[in-house]
């Protein structure tokens, strides 16, 4: 065997009597919990009421959660979750989708603009900070969970996930791409912390929305050229689902950031 890093944490903290607190639950949590303090310090900075996140924390979970699943069975599995309905709803079971995720989110701000009377691009630019922190809280529950690793490697931080749902896999070390993800994404959540910061509270509207696109879902799109298939079709694919998925993310941030450059900075 390669000189490699074995890996074989349990996915659950602790289980009592059948009822399971996972890792990947807990990193969830938790990057609601420090969102919603992030956004407390922003909200507290700019002098917008609070009982306003309140209201849009409550948006953003359900936009997070319902996205992401949803997400995950369309563009994943959906044979095998429309012919099993009620997995859909076992979240706490993993199978979430980012890309779901982005298109869920912006819907769920748009919704609470509309009700609260602010700006779109005020929000999304305020809220990606901590989209940010949540991708790097949601990749370390995939490490724990096994799952979503990279290609064979003969590098020696080579991973053997020796809980993979394929047991030859934990024979042979391989990428630790959740890592490689979840490192990029908190580099990512420091820099945008430190441009809203630099820009005084008062970025060009859609310029760190922009921002997060590009960077987020362009690094996804280059990991996943070395991360293992999630699903069979992938398999021979040029590029795979993730990868499709980012492209027009990707494009969408490219033109906020190009708008953003020519706004007026706000007042």
């Amino acid at each position: 065997m390669l000189e490699s890093i074995i890996w074989n944490p349990s996915p659950e903290i602790f289980n009592i009597g059948g009822f399971a607190i996972r890792w990947y639950g807990l990193f969830f949590a938790l990057s609601f919990m420090f969102g919603y303090i992030i956004m407390q310090r922003i909200f507290t900075k700019e002098g917008v009421p609070l009982p306003l996140l309140d209201e849009l924390t409550t948006y953003m979970i359900v936009g997070t959660v319902v996205g992401a699943r949803l997400g995950h069975v369309f563009f994943y599995e959906p044979e095998w979750y429309l012919s099993h309905p009620i997995k859909i709803l076992e979240v706490w079971e993993g199978g979430l989708a980012s890309h779901g995720a982005a298109i869920a989110i912006p819907l769920s701000v748009l919704i609470f603009g509309r009700v609260r009377k602010k700006p779109f691009l005020w929000i999304m630019d305020r809220v990606v900070i901590t989209v940010a922190l949540a991708g790097f809280m949601i990749r370390m529950g995939n490490l724990m969970n096994s799952e979503i690793y990279g290609n064979p490697t003969t590098l020696p931080w080579g991973f053997n996930f020796l809980r993979s749902s394929t047991p030859t896999d934990g024979l042979v070390p391989r990428h630790p791409t959740q890592i490689y993800e979840g490192l990029s994404y908190l580099a990512i959540f420091f820099f945008l912390w430190w441009y809203y910061y630099k820009k005084q509270g008062k970025p060009s509207q859609g310029m760190i929305f922009g921002i997060f696109m590009v960077l987020v879902f362009g690094i996804r799109f280059l990991i996943e050229f070395i991360k293992e298939p999630q699903v069979g079709f992938e398999r021979g694919m040029i590029l795979n689902m993730g990868q499709m998925l980012s492209i027009p993310l990707i494009v969408a941030g490219a033109v906020l950031v190009f708008r953003a450059w020519k706004r007026v900075p706000e007042a």
